[in-house]
């Protein structure tokens, strides 16, 4: 069985995705660790910016939005 894997910025709204790694400097990193981003964890993009730049996610029953430059650093399982 394969698992498709893709970044945060790609997940569709009202999918849920499994993190699988983020691959950023450590600083954003440690940032986006201390929003719950932690591997093995369930996200789901719920909203979208008018101007498409920052989009809000669901995380361990927190809503938190992430800016593309750094959600497309963070891999997913689907």
């Amino acid at each position: 069985m394969k698992i498709d894997t893709i970044d945060l910025n790609q997940l569709p709204l009202n999918t849920i995705g499994i993190i699988k790694e983020i691959k950023c400097e450590e600083n954003i990193k440690r940032r986006l660790l201390d929003l719950g981003l932690v591997k093995e964890t369930k996200i789901k993009p719920i909203l979208v910016s008018p101007s498409g730049d920052p989009r809000a996610f669901e995380v361990r029953g927190t809503i938190i939005a992430i800016r593309k430059e750094d959600a497309k650093r963070v891999e997913l399982y689907i």
